[in-house]
């Protein structure tokens, strides 16, 4: 794949902006920047765009025998759905934090494996990684600074996942175009 263009499959593309949305709104509601907006009111999205839709992307990618993005589409599926699912479910705050705690190990195994990705997806698995690791930390510490913290990495996590996608379907750069070499060098076309 192309670093310096996006020409990722339809099914990544779904994939990406399934996850970048659900991020998103998953984030903001952990900042609370939206004024009566918690993370709660992101279950149906999370449940449904996050849960089913890239659970789904994962299957297809599976058939299109693109093992690391089915792996990475339907694990990240399965962990949406059950978060949704499970929102209204009473249990302790350790319990949330090692939920948490276990699914920032899958972002940081598909962040590692994700050498062959664009960079800015590498990123976002990179980003969803140190959200949920920090969303972690405050459930076992019981800390409303620190949770926000983490809702502002997840933020920017579905923020750049959105733009892989919307990348893909504009052709727009997802790297950065790289300086030449030495001082007073210039590229002549």
């Amino acid at each position: 794949m192309d670093n310096d263009v996006s020409a990722g499959s339809t099914t990544t593309t779904l994939g990406h902006l399934a996850l970048g949305l659900t991020l998103l709104a998953f984030g903001l509601g952990h900042t609370e920047v939206i004024d009566g907006v918690t993370a709660a009111d992101a279950v149906s999205l999370a449940t449904y765009v996050g849960g089913i839709a890239l659970f789904v992307a994962g299957l297809l990618a599976f058939r299109d025998r693109d093992a690391f993005t089915g792996t990475a589409f339907a694990g990240l599926g399965a962990f949406w759905f059950t978060w949704g699912v499970g929102a209204d479910t009473q249990v302790s705050a350790n319990a949330a934090g090692l939920f948490l705690l276990l699914f920032a190990l899958v972002a940081l195994s598909l962040t590692l494996g994700a050498s062959a990705a664009a960079p800015l997806a590498r990123g976002a698995y990179a980003l969803l990684f140190v959200a949920m690791l920090l969303l972690a930390i405050a459930q076992f510490g019981d800390s409303e600074a620190l949770t926000k913290v983490g809702g502002w990495f997840a933020v920017v996590g579905g923020l750049a996942s959105w733009y892989v996608a919307t990348a893909a379907l504009a052709h727009w750069p997802t790297s950065v175009p790289r300086r030449a070499a030495g001082r007073g060098v210039t590229a002549t076309g």
